[in-house]
């Protein structure tokens, strides 16, 4: 867990961050017939807002963020998807998360690694919600 503060001069804020990195998962993903007939490989990293101060006080894990949680509704979610686009999918990532898991700001990078000859990797990276 990366914690973020900020401070301002009359009180101190904070945003806590909880993330997933290179979270992998195959998909039906892409525009082309032959991708509509094939699963592919997307990976995922995912930044999402929270405040762990209750969970820091009580160590206790329903008073936090579940990475695991999140994880696993992803996974199931994106393994039963056939989005064309990656846009569409990464929106639909974003509005699970900040909907089911009450995050009010959440970042995403979806990678599709091999879409494009001669790179590792090609995506998106979109940001939705406030940062607290």
């Amino acid at each position: 867990m990366l914690i973020i503060r900020s401070y301002n001069k009359n009180m101190v804020e904070c945003m806590d961050i909880v993330f997933i990195r290179d979270l992998q998962v195959e998909t039906v993903i892409g525009i082309y017939d032959w991708e509509r007939k094939i699963r592919q490989v997307i990976s995922i990293d995912l930044d999402m807002a929270t405040d762990i101060k209750k969970a820091a006080r009580s160590d206790q894990i329903e008073d936090t963020l579940n990475y695991k949680a999140v994880a696993k509704r992803l996974i199931a979610f994106i393994e039963k998807s056939e989005f064309q686009l990656v846009e569409t999918l990464a929106e639909k990532i974003c509005d699970i998360v900040m909907s089911e898991f009450d995050v009010p700001w959440v970042s995403l990078i979806l990678n599709k690694p091999g879409a494009v000859s001669g790179s590792r990797s090609v995506g998106v990276k979109i940001e939705r919600g406030s940062k607290p």
